[in-house]
């Protein structure tokens, strides 16, 4: 048996975009949701078209779902970062959060809008060992008073390291899903079979389950990530000589020296 990689545009829609019962686990395990505000159920809502970012055109993999309560989740699979997707993200969730009502009608009714942003990329320096990121608006003085609305969540999947492989939380669970099963992996560790709905999320990613057609697809996806990344390198390297040529070309320039 083997298994296609999670985090493609194809599986992850198909296992966290038809499989509502593993989105509701999947978001109560990794957001910051306390135990009496679990979410119970969810509506799918269309996935909306954002500003694109230069480059950046098929990297990026969105869901999004409100639930019984009318809060809204967003979740994205981003598979490059730049800087440039904080304001993304920022607008997406902004975007989600003012079109909850219409003109005229009362901001109290206006519900908490999460945005869940699981990064197959590091932003942060190596030296951070912090893999999981959650901002919130708050006091500067005092960081315990906040105003409800907007939650943002980062986790950088290639910091995420299991302090044992026997954890049973859920949290740990889905993110070894999303980072232990790449592309034509052969075993799964049994310890992630032991939960029902990781067990089921992973009996989606057999490669038998998947058409001619939907394998093309999925390879079709990784083949733009990798012209992607090609790309960004090949602009960061370009940047790099562009500033080395500027700091010679102002290098002053000293003539000889005066005798006193």
């Amino acid at each position: 048996m083997r298994y296609l990689d999670p985090k493609n545009d194809l599986t992850f829609k198909k296992v966290f975009g038809q499989h509502p019962h593993l989105l509701i686990s999947l978001l109560n395990a990794l957001l910051p949701l306390p135990a009496d505000r679990q979410i119970v159920s969810i509506e799918y809502l269309p996935a909306e078209l954002v500003p694109t970012i230069p480059v950046f055109k098929n990297s990026i993999v969105d869901v999004r779902c409100v639930d019984r309560t009318g809060r809204q989740f967003i979740v994205e699979m981003q598979m490059l970062w730049t800087d440039s997707f904080y304001q993304r993200v920022v607008f997406n969730a902004s975007k989600a959060y003012v079109k909850q009502i219409k003109s005229g009608e009362q901001y109290d009714q206006l519900q908490p809008v999460y945005s869940l942003n699981l990064v197959d990329d590091t932003f942060t320096p190596e030296s951070d060992l912090a893999y999981y990121h959650h901002y919130q608006i708050v006091n500067i003085a005092n960081t315990e008073r906040r105003i409800e609305g907007l939650e943002f969540i980062f986790i950088e999947l290639p910091k995420y390291c299991p302090k044992n492989f026997t954890e049973k939380k859920l949290r740990a669970l889905w993110l070894r899903y999303l980072t232990e099963i790449k592309d034509q992996s052969s075993e799964i560790s049994p310890d992630l079979l032991e939960d029902p709905d990781i067990r089921e999320a992973v009996k989606c990613l057999e490669e038998s389950a998947f058409t001619p057609g939907e394998l093309n697809t999925y390879e079709a996806y990784w083949d733009t990530i990798r012209t992607e990344r090609t790309l960004i390198n090949d602009s960061l390297a370009q940047g790099e000589q562009i500033g080395i040529a500027k700091g010679v070309r102002s290098t002053p320039k000293f003539g000889p020296v005066a005798k006193l």
